[in-house]
């Protein structure tokens, strides 16, 4: 099974200057927990209500951030047509509970998550993601 048949397709992507106010109150509105930020048809980074609540509220840096003050850089990301199995051990490893795919021309088409790999009712794939991303610290 590829990404492609999991995955959700309907990804928000932000500009990096938008409020964190703002990236909040769409992800409440959205019903999701991370976002893409995008600059100029580009993926930059990805921010997540973590990082809005341990980067910002946590830091009192909440009023006056923008989103690119805060999210992450380093985006991993997997491809629509790698198999399901491959991608849930590299979400493992990296421990990422969701990771945006892009087309082979490197260009999002979605993002994957836990629930969009429980959604394929393989026991190991999940079972191999939760072993990676729900260790207790």
């Amino acid at each position: 099974m590829k990404i492609s048949e999991v995955m959700t397709r309907d990804v928000q992507v932000v500009p990096p200057k938008m409020s964190l106010r703002q990236a909040a109150s769409l992800m409440r509105d959205m019903d999701v927990g991370s976002l893409i930020v995008g600059d100029n048809d580009k993926m930059i980074g990805v921010i997540t209500d973590r990082d809005i609540v341990i980067r910002g509220l946590a830091n009192d840096r909440i009023q006056e951030t923008v989103v690119s003050d805060i999210m992450s850089e380093q985006v991993r990301y997997c491809y629509a047509d790698d198999d399901i199995d491959a991608v849930a051990h590299n979400m493992a490893g990296v421990e990422k509970r969701r990771l945006p795919v892009v087309d082979s021309e490197k260009r999002l088409v979605g993002i994957v998550s836990l629930s969009n790999l429980a959604s394929a009712r393989k026991d190991h794939v999940c079972g191999a993601v939760l072993q990676g991303v729900a260790r207790p610290h």
